[in-house]
């Protein structure tokens, strides 16, 4: 380039009317040369990576290389080229002095430090400079995202996600590139930058305040498996019910059953409580609570009558029968006749009916014995007395169950 600029200076300088455009113009004309071969040479070079890149995707079984195609990482690097190329092109407006600067006058020396030609290889230094920390920016995001993508195919990746700390590690490097730009524009020591930042701690706290709390809370979600995507989760408080279906640094994006989308702030997930209905995936069943109301005046003792017609319910038969031989053994040795219904004991209509359900529930196939089985009385209310059913289903799909 410098070869280039020299070969315009002196062609427009020799044409008496553009003597004086001889500088500018060549300057302008290589400069435009220059950012055409940058573009040029980008252009190729992504052209023949991407290409390469393609074709070994294509060919081999495994997913990672695949990821790194969709995450653009050899489109980003393929930037190396121009910028390098732009970097080591700084120089061709500022020939080297070969002569003795003690050998001028004041006045002349005065004039050439003056002159603004001069700083143009330090202008476009810093440009290919900050270029060169974009690339690495974009090119760590992409690094970044395509390992998210390739831990995201293992199977623990649900059981531990590791979204938030690639959000923690971007933040960071964003940090470290904008000191890097700083200290390229200022021409100052990055170094000396940084532990200028720590009185400026306090107000860093302040901006950061949610990512810190929402790294800490990831963390304490993370280490004792408090949620994961894919839980059914329910927290009144922020009027979430619904399966998580994300979980960020600083959120936690649940879809509701309803199909709405709530977003949760991941350090609340800690401070609050909030239902997760994933042990009850794990368990061996869904709990079935429900309540049947019996009118309090249809209550009664059972007569003989009553008996022999449950008797004929093959479900209960044996109860009835079973149960009967024990009264009647009990107001026998206790000498209760059964004409006195205060003193002996005697079936009652509601005693059968619990005992049916109880039956019928553990001759189901859909009921897990092996879990809480319960048939009760609750207290009695205005409604009637209520026969509670606590029993667990087999089936713990939602449709099904309902």
């Amino acid at each position: 380039m410098r070869t280039l600029y020299k070969f315009l200076f002196e062609t427009i300088g020799e044409a008496d009317k553009l003597h004086t455009l001889a500088k500018p113009g060549a300057l302008l004309i290589t400069l435009s040369i220059l950012i055409i071969l940058a573009w040029v040479s980008h252009y190729i070079t992504k052209r023949v990576i991407i290409g390469i890149s393609e074709k070994i995707a294509r060919r081999t079984k495994t997913l990672w290389d695949d990821f790194l195609v969709k995450r653009k990482v050899f489109v980003y690097m393929a930037h190396f080229v121009p910028a390098f190329f732009i970097y080591y092109s700084a120089d061709f407006a500022s020939p080297p002095l070969t002569q003795n600067l003690s050998g001028l006058t004041d006045t002349a020396v005065n004039a050439l430090s003056n002159d603004y030609y001069l700083y143009l290889e330090n202008f476009i230094t810093k440009i290919s400079q900050i270029y060169f920390i974009f690339i690495f920016i974009f090119l760590f995001n992409a690094l970044l995202n395509a390992g998210l993508d390739i831990y995201n195919t293992t199977e623990y990746a649900a059981q531990r996600p590791i979204k938030g700390y690639i959000q923690l590690f971007k933040i960071f490097i964003f940090f470290l590139a904008a000191i890097l730009i700083i200290a390229v524009l200022l021409e100052k020591d990055p170094t000396v930058l940084l532990a200028g930042l720590g009185a400026m701690g306090a107000i860093l706290l302040l901006v950061f305040k949610d990512s810190i709390l929402g790294f800490v809370a990831s963390i304490q979600l993370s280490g004792n498996k408090m949620v994961k995507i894919g839980d059914g989760i329910e927290m009144k408080s922020r009027g979430a019910d619904g399966a998580v279906i994300d979980i960020t640094l600083n959120t936690v994006k649940v879809q509701n059953w309803d199909r709405t989308i709530s977003t949760i702030p991941t350090y609340s997930m800690v401070t609050e409580s909030f239902i997760n209905w994933e042990g009850m995936r794990e368990s061996g069943g869904r709990r079935i609570k429900r309540a049947v109301n019996i009118d309090m005046d249809s209550i009664k003792l059972c007569d003989s009558e009553l008996l022999n017609r449950l008797q004929k319910f093959l479900i209960i038969k044996d109860y009835v029968i079973e149960k009967e031989k024990e009264i009647a053994e009990h107001n026998k040795k206790n000498n209760i006749s059964d004409e006195d219904v205060v003193s002996g004991r005697r079936q009652t209509n509601i005693g059968v009916f619990r005992k049916y359900l109880e039956v019928y529930l553990q001759q189901h196939p859909m009921i897990n014995k092996d879990m809480t089985f319960l048939v009760r009385h609750l207290q009695p209310t205005e409604k009637g007395l209520p026969v509670e059913i606590y029993v667990f289903c087999k089936d713990k799909l939602w449709s099904h169950y309902e």
